[in-house]
């Protein structure tokens, strides 16, 4: 009981709705575009000049691009997505909206509906391949916005639309 003291989260059970299922790919796609693509491509770029230039020095710099370039990338790009896709996950209650994200990192957002500014949706042109868009919901609080990624097209546009009718039908801060 003592630890709920100090963590007030850690009895708190996970958020209902989990991200679509394609956005494992569009999170591979990212990481293949901002980390592990740039990586590999690294190595094989220093892989391919040691060959024509320096091949002597491929004994110690092949392991070394391994160990240093290659496997922090697939590793990267093979983690990621499946560990963002099991924390990611969201919840519209009857007096809040709830969101768990991260994959490294959870982060857990309860954020009160008398609270809501504004409802965003966004739609990156990778979301927009995969079918997918971002709630981002704005509210009165110094924590920052809630976001919800990984949302399908028609979930995102239902979401935000109950966001904003039960946050103008709950009296509070934000009416």
């Amino acid at each position: 009981m003592a630890a709920h003291r100090h963590h007030p989260q850690a009895g708190l059970r996970p958020p209902r709705h989990a991200a679509d299922p394609r956005a494992r790919r569009w999170w591979t796609v990212q990481a293949l575009l901002t980390l592990s693509g740039p990586l590999l491509l690294t190595a094989v770029a220093l892989f391919v000049l040691s060959l024509l230039f320096f091949p002597g020095a491929l004994p110690w710099l092949g392991p070394l691009l391994l160990v240093v370039l290659v496997l922090p990338a697939l590793g990267y790009l093979l983690a990621m997505p499946r560990l963002r896709y099991r924390v990611h996950a969201w919840e519209l209650g009857g007096s809040a909206v709830y969101a768990a994200s991260g994959w490294c990192r959870h982060r857990r957002r309860i954020a009160p509906l008398s609270r809501v500014q504004t409802v965003d949706t966004t739609r990156g042109p990778l979301q927009r391949a995969f079918g997918l868009a971002t709630v981002t919901v704005t509210t009165a609080s110094t924590a920052g916005a809630v976001k919800i990624s990984g949302l399908s097209d028609a979930d995102a546009r239902l979401l935000a639309e109950r966001v904003a009718d039960a946050a103008r039908l709950i009296p509070g801060d934000a009416s």
